[in-house]
């Protein structure tokens, strides 16, 4: 077509958002899924919003919904955790407006913690799934999601992976059609669900799932190829191009809707193939569901349940080799680090020059655990290193806390880090809390969060004062210290850590690689001064190299001029060069 474009597949499901009506789109900017609503706030005619954390943005879908508009809920895969509560009520109550919920998977955990398969929350939500193949499918899924929440009363995930999310394909846009708003009804049974209302909507929910998985068999997002009938595969989602490279002349069953799976349109499919092999990536999903209808097919005891699957990973199962994940291309190694001129690396140097134990948190500043800083000790979810915290003092006592703090980034703070906060101050807890403010959420991308002012839209708002919010809640004890006054920043540490109450540390300084950010200047070497010492490298800045003769040379091209090594150095032999205005 004239007007085919070659788009990411999450724009490509943005643009299917867009060209089915929506109107409310909310989200939680999280890797792989952040560019879906990057690409939605686009569209004029689409209320788009980054809501402070994913169970926020559910429950405003679900609200848009309720009021007769279709919606769009977006996160990645540990959000969906975040947002189960409301979505798991959402399934029995349903809908009004079509609600789709685009959750990112992430196979081979590229940016996330574990490799969650969202598919089993699915089932344990009752809510069906929809699985594209590539870009152009994003768009049209998308739209058929919308469809299918309205036909059957029901959420509907829009299932994607990092491969699929940031791949690009040619998509075939189309107008935007705008459904007229469902009328809102009062419906006390349906809408409210208590206990007496919930028994009966659980009803609902099973009947739903044991009609859609009788309809899916005549979906059309279900397709089957026969080729050679010696082997048939039923696979899903990305894994499909994979199938269809490395077995080309098979047999396949695509299907779209991977819960509930269509039981008559499997059995038909296998009855005709040889021999039946399912291939998804992650968990046993689609596998475990075959076989308890008694089909005989091969799946995970050929191929993993860790990591990215690869159309060259097929080929060497299929044909014999073992599958080995762990084997490493032959590149070199590429550790993660943070960024020259990061106000972390200035706060993690005072921290390990002091030797505090770091509990940690999800953002850029989790890389604080690793060489060289190595201060950040534990990290396990959003918000959790201020309940971390508050857990050791409460299992070890005052006295053990004081070598610790914990570490948390503004955007996560608002996300869920202010709940455990809350919960230092109402249960007597001592403990000192930093939050790294580098005014914007780094880690996905640098989106925007209720303390930076700015909306998804780039409208200006209101700007939470976390320094004002901390007070209000109780907290006596709240400081803000330029992250880069390190003299500053290690005696407010040094006293807070040894304080018996909450304090809370605001440590602000802008991320280096914000469109706003402006250097100082340059910081450069002055080797005839230089002590050999290496104290200006422990922090880890990439802009510093050692010398063969111990000295130490600063690249002028990665330098964002935070003076971090320059301040270290006891001996003047880091200079600073101002930038020309």
């Amino acid at each position: 077509m004239s007007n085919s474009k070659i788009m990411l597949g999450n724009e490509a499901i943005a643009r299917g958002a867009y060209e089915a009506g929506v109107k409310v789109s909310a989200a939680y900017p999280g890797t792989p899924s952040t560019e879906v609503s990057e690409n939605i706030a686009k569209y004029d005619e689409v209320y788009a919003e980054w809501s402070p954390n994913e169970k926020v943005a559910m429950e405003v879908a679900i609200g848009a919904s309720q009021a007769g508009t279709r919606s769009m809920a977006s996160m990645k895969h540990v959000g969906l955790n975040v947002a189960a509560d409301p979505l798991y009520t959402c399934a029995y109550s349903g809908v009004n407006g079509g609600l789709v919920v685009v959750v990112a998977d992430d196979p081979g955990i590229y940016s996330s913690q574990n490799e969650q398969d969202t598919r089993m929350v699915a089932r344990a939500a009752m809510v069906p799934v929809i699985e594209p193949s590539d870009s152009e499918e994003a768009r049209k899924f998308t739209k058929l999601a919308f469809e299918y929440s309205e036909k059957y009363d029901t959420p509907v995930i829009l299932r994607t992976t990092t491969r699929l999310s940031h791949s690009q394909g040619v998509v075939n846009p189309e107008d935007r059609v705008c459904p007229e708003d469902k009328v809102y009804e009062h419906n006390f049974a349906k809408n409210v669900m208590m206990p007496m209302n919930a028994k009966k909507r659980h009803i609902f929910v099973e009947e739903r799932l044991k009609k859609m998985a009788e309809d899916a068999c005549h979906m059309e997002i279900n397709t089957v190829s026969y080729n050679d009938t010696s082997i048939g595969v039923i696979t899903s989602g990305i894994a499909y191009q994979y199938v269809k490279e490395a077995l080309p002349e098979a047999s396949v069953l695509k299907l779209g809707l991977v819960h509930p799976l269509p039981e008559k349109l499997i059995k038909e499919f296998a009855s005709k193939v040889d021999k039946l092999i399912i291939v998804e990536e992650l968990e046993p999903v689609i596998e475990e569901q075959v076989k308890s209808w008694g089909i005989k097919a091969s799946g995970k005891d050929l191929f993993t349940v860790q990591g990215e699957y690869s159309a060259n990973m097929l080929r060497s199962v299929l044909n014999g080799d073992a599958c080995d994940i762990k084997k490493a291309a032959d590149v070199p190694a590429r550790p993660p680090i943070l960024c020259p001129g990061c106000p972390h690396r200035s706060v993690y140097s005072v921290l390990k020059k002091l030797k505090l134990h770091g509990a940690g948190d999800i953002g850029c500043y989790t890389l604080g655990a690793v060489a060289p800083l190595n201060v950040v000790e534990t990290n396990v979810c959003m918000g959790a290193s201020i309940s971390t915290l508050h857990g050791m003092e409460k299992a070890k006592g005052k006295d053990y806390v004081k070598n610790w703090v914990a570490v948390i980034g503004d955007s996560t703070f608002l996300h869920t880090g202010i709940n455990s906060l809350m919960n230092m101050v109402y249960n007597k807890a001592t403990g000192t809390v930093i939050i790294l403010d580098n005014s914007t959420t780094g880690m996905t991308g640098h989106q925007d969060h209720p303390a930076t002012g700015k909306t998804l839209k780039g409208e200006t708002t209101y700007m939470i004062n976390i320094y004002n919010l901390c007070k209000s809640i109780g907290v006596e004890n709240v400081y803000e210290v330029d992250a880069f006054d390190i003299d500053e920043l290690e005696k407010v540490v040094k006293r807070e850590t040894q304080r018996e109450a909450v304090s809370v540390i605001i440590a602000k300084s802008p991320c280096a690689l914000l469109k706003s950010f402006v250097p100082k200047g340059k910081c450069f070497a002055i080797p005839e001064k230089c002590k050999k010492c290496g104290v200006c490298l422990v922090p880890g800045c990439p802009a510093l190299t050692k010398n063969e003769d111990g000295t130490v040379t600063i690249d002028e091209t990665m330098c964002n001029g935070c003076g971090l090594c320059m301040k270290r150095c006891k001996f003047d032999a880091i200079g600073f060069e101002p930038r020309n205005k």
